[in-house]
């Protein structure tokens, strides 16, 4: 039994202490917020403790593991206490902002190791998870060409794009590890174009509501990414391989596959998935059950903290890129 700590009580820590309190070799110890009414709220409902400070629950000997669901500005801090108290990580992304702490906090973790997760959740859902396996198994031959569409239904507040290290580190960041994943290949290329298309006031921030990213690889493989914050007609999120003998195409999710056909429409489909929360319940999950199996069973880990520091160098990169209007090599 895995005993587990969620950090951070709002929208994605309400998921995870969900996942740890249905998973049958886990157990919910405590859920941590600063807000207290937060904490309290969400422990009370999975029957756990509370607290506003993680750090003397880290460091105690009742719990094995956190899962890190707070804001990004504290991964770090969060990981390095968990790496002094011997407990395994899930942690969600970005891992940080800042390359030079990441690189830090990795050089002290090869010192002194422990079970890091990081949570690009969607290389765990089943459609993703499905085309890696056609891709493994060379059901397309060599792989060519990657395209990623990944919008948003609405905007975020402006009080999150404040503080969420902008477009290309708290949202592309996903498609990077996504297209570092599928590609098979490090991208050392990275061509970025990106404007304010939704909302002008996202440019006080020195951010971007819309974007493009082209990668490339040594040997020539190709990834486009497109990205935008609104998406009138929902939560869209594809993915296209093109390889030598074929492609795999991986779709939107709506809630059921029925088709209508009437004298003044054709295939009319139910309308997408709202938002992630809906989307990615099972990625979540099985993220979830991934690390689970990791800790107790001694598996490897699916998704390394070097993976968050390769998506974060490429998201780097791509801020650069659309400044300079420039390809950066990474």
């Amino acid at each position: 039994m895995l005993r587990i700590a969620v950090i951070g009580a709002g929208r994605i820590g309400k998921i995870h202490a969900a996942n740890v309190a249905r998973q049958p070799r886990a157990r919910l110890i405590a859920v941590v917020d600063p807000l207290e009414a937060a904490a309290r709220a969400l422990a009370e409902q999975h029957g756990c403790r509370w607290a506003t400070q993680p750090r003397d629950l880290i460091a105690g000997g009742d719990i094995d593991a956190i899962v890190v669901g707070s804001p990004t500005t504290t991964h770090i801090d969060l990981i390095d206490q968990a790496a002094a108290g011997r407990k395994a990580v899930l942690c969600e992304k970005p891992i940080d902002l800042d390359i030079g702490k990441v690189d830090r906090c990795l050089q002290n973790l090869a010192r002194r190791p422990i079970p890091l997760q990081l949570g690009f959740n969607r290389r765990f859902d089943p459609s993703a998870a499905a085309l890696k396996r056609a891709i493994v198994a060379g059901e397309i031959g060599a792989v060519r060409q990657v395209i990623i569409s990944s919008r948003d239904p609405g905007p975020p507040p402006l009080g999150y794009v404040a503080t969420s290290g902008g477009l290309f580190r708290d949202m592309t960041i996903h498609d990077f590890d996504m297209g570092r994943w599928l590609l098979g290949e490090e991208p050392t290329e990275v061509f970025a174009t990106a404007s304010c298309l939704i909302d002008p006031q996202v440019a006080k921030y020195d951010d971007y509501d819309t974007a493009m990213v082209i990668m490339q690889t040594p040997s020539g493989k190709q990834c486009h990414i497109n990205n935008c914050r609104q998406a009138s007609y929902g939560y869209d999120q594809r993915l296209e391989v093109l390889g030598s003998d074929g492609m795999l195409l991986n779709d939107n999710l709506r809630p059921t596959s029925l088709r209508r056909y009437t004298a003044r429409t054709t295939e009319v489909h139910d309308p997408l998935l709202n938002f992630f929360l809906e989307r990615y319940a099972d990625s979540y999950r099985l993220e979830l059950d991934a690390f689970v199996e990791a800790v107790l069973d001694g598996k490897p880990i699916a998704v390394s903290g070097e993976d968050g520091r390769r998506a974060l160098t490429l998201a780097d990169a791509a801020v650069a890129s659309a400044k300079s209007g420039k390809s950066v090599k990474v």
